[in-house]
């Protein structure tokens, strides 16, 4: 039994949490809004994020982040935009050489850094593993098979993740490209944002195909350019993450996107969604980072006209089927640029 601090009372900290507690390891949940908190204890559960999921009442409910001090292992489950901040109120509570393993799946806003780097940034005293991997919080809570990605450029910190958190419904492989699954997980909510716009444009199944492959060579392409190994992105927390999000209505990015398909402004579509819609920012920070290194990237393009400058959707399709022949074949295409 490990005592498990998760910082995070959303959809996939409650997931975890539920998880660990099955597991009888000791958890503390803690939330930066106490008024959370008291709505948790008194409904039993999270009625806006994740509702029909009970929390057992081992699990410690807390809003004081002092009170996941001294455990084995911290879960970093806020969204991607709370990242630093949180992080910066964890630093005097983790001890030299401790284990925090974040779930987030984005990049920085303005800086574009992975969600790792930022987290080094403000606990230079921790190993970092990050999470990823096709696993919708709703299925993680409720036992449904799932298998994740814990990725780290410390082999023994990931692997102690594996060792506390693997069970019979979640498998963890070990992975030491952290850089590929960090932008294989943020980057694959882009692609998601536009797989909504087509199924709410009501195009076909051979739309979302081509462009789920067409966007898995974009992200590939961006990340290996940064640093990522290539073969990341056939892996679990790229193409797999990128099949999951696309295709269900878990997905929030996917949802907002059917929103924007069906005629609504990307702001209206997030408020429609009413929760954290990670692609929109990771278009953006997509779109800059492409730019920035000179990597061609035409989804991540359109997708950010059509979010950022009001482009029509149905537009961006036409002029992503009308650009100029290419081969498929990576080498040749990147050298026919």
């Amino acid at each position: 039994m490990a005592k498990i601090g998760v910082l995070g009372a959303g959809g996939f900290g409650i997931a975890l949490s539920v998880m660990c507690n099955k597991m009888e390891h000791e958890v503390t949940l803690w939330s930066a809004f106490p008024a959370e908190i008291t709505a948790i204890i008194r409904d039993g559960q999270n009625l806006r994020l994740l509702p029909k999921v009970k929390i057992p009442q081992e699990i410690k409910l807390t809003s004081t982040i002092a009170d996941v001090q001294g455990c084995d292992l911290v879960i970093l489950a806020v969204p991607s935009f709370a990242i630093r901040e949180t992080a910066r109120k964890l630093q005097p509570y983790m001890a030299q050489g401790s284990v925090l393993a974040s779930v987030a799946k984005g990049l920085e806003d303005q800086s574009h850094k992975r969600l790792s780097e930022v987290i080094a940034e403000e606990l230079p005293q921790c190993e970092v593993v990050v999470i990823s991997g096709p696993s919708h919080a709703e299925e993680v809570a409720t036992g449904v098979p799932t298998t994740v990605v814990a990725a780290s450029a410390n082999r023994e910190a990931a692997e102690l993740v594996q060792d506390v958190l693997m069970n019979p419904t979640l498998r963890i492989y070990v992975n030491d490209d952290i850089k590929g699954v960090e932008f294989g997980g943020a980057l694959k909510n882009v692609i998601a944002l536009a797989a909504g716009v087509c199924d709410g444009l009501k195009l076909g199944d051979n739309t979302k195909a081509a462009l789920m492959t067409r966007g898995i060579t974009e992200i590939a392409r961006l990340g290996v350019a940064l640093g990522a190994h290539h073969e990341t992105f056939g892996g679990l927390s790229g193409i797999g993450d990128l099949i999951v999000t696309c295709t269900s209505m878990h997905s929030r990015n996917r949802r907002a996107g059917i929103f924007i398909g069906q005629g609504n402004t990307a702001r209206q579509a997030l408020e429609k969604v009413g929760m954290t819609v990670e692609g929109y920012l990771a278009t953006k920070a997509a779109y800059e980072l492409s730019q920035s290194v000179d990597v061609e990237m035409p989804i991540v393009e359109q997708c950010y006209q059509v979010l950022y400058k009001n482009k029509s959707p149905k537009q961006a399709i036409a002029d992503l089927m009308g650009r100029p022949k290419r081969h498929e074949s990576e080498t040749i295409w990147l050298q026919s640029k």
